[in-house]
């Protein structure tokens, strides 16, 4: 069985998350999510609520189950037999940042990492630039899922 990880934070879920997560389930046997935990990092949504958010967002997809972890994605990955860690690239600046973290990710256990990248409508969106945009008020219903938005205006008002 082909099995991969897609970790990240998910703070909050975009619709950039999901087209990469729906994009490896039509290429492995099974795709965890892997909502990661950082103590030393500020979330506007807690650890919870993020794995909450991506069980719902992802529960169409059959071969899709959705966890939380903390510490190295490599160790997480060894304890579940996962051959491979999916991640999104939206430009070139992620690529330097993202070979270095697989090359690493490879030496401590041989995991490879396989680059999707996002579609060119999605290319712009990241979870930082949503929350900064919600934070102002402006629209960003485009970028995610109804309960997403709807979780978001909430926390932001």
């Amino acid at each position: 069985m082909r099995r991969a990880v897609c970790p990240g934070s998910f703070d909050p879920p975009t619709f950039g998350h999901l087209d990469i997560v729906r994009r490896s389930a039509r290429l492995f046997d099974e795709v965890i999510v892997a909502v990661g935990t950082n103590v030393s990092k500020n979330r506007l949504f807690d650890a919870e609520e993020r794995i909450a958010m991506m069980r719902r967002a992802c529960a169409d997809l059959d071969n899709v189950t959705v966890e939380g972890f903390a510490g190295l994605v490599t160790t997480f990955c060894a304890e579940r037999d996962v051959t491979a860690i999916v991640k999104g690239l939206r430009a070139a600046s992620d690529f330097d940042y993202e070979l270095q973290m697989a090359q690493m990710n490879s030496s401590l256990t041989g995991v490879e990492t396989v680059f999707i990248p996002t579609s060119p409508e999605r290319g712009f969106v990241s979870s930082s630039l949503v929350k900064e945009v919600a934070g102002f008020g402006g629209d960003v219903s485009a970028f995610v899922p109804d309960f997403v938005h709807a979780e978001l205006r909430s926390r932001l008002a």
